[in-house]
């Protein structure tokens, strides 16, 4: 009985490994048009440091491999040309990720 309790502990650990070095990958954000200045925002729950046209989030976790990551990038920064990170968003996933950025730069406009 105590080999299968330890067992599903060694499991159990290596399971949780994974997903935390999964997570540790980073996201990398290609960007339509760079910014003008260094930006540094939260989504996903990780930090997005941008730089020209270029945004990396080294500390991530499960959720900023996602499209609603990708909206909020596009929505803070503008439209996004590449969201890499464990897999790269298809063409149909960075078209609904860039309308947030154009709804974004409405908003702005009617200001």
């Amino acid at each position: 009985m105590k080999l299968h309790t330890l067992a599903a502990a060694c499991a159990a650990f290596v399971s949780l490994s994974a997903t935390a070095a999964l997570a540790a990958e980073p996201v990398t954000v290609k960007l339509q048009a760079p910014v003008a200045q260094p930006v540094k925002f939260i989504a996903g729950g990780a930090v997005f440091n941008c730089d020209g046209d270029t945004c990396v989030a080294n500390a991530t976790t499960s959720s900023t491999f996602g499209a609603d990551t990708c909206k909020t990038v596009a929505a803070k920064v503008g439209a996004v040309s590449t969201f890499t990170g464990r897999k790269a968003l298809d063409e149909a996933r960075l078209a609904q990720c860039n309308i947030a950025a154009v709804a974004s730069n409405t908003a702005l406009a009617k200001r």
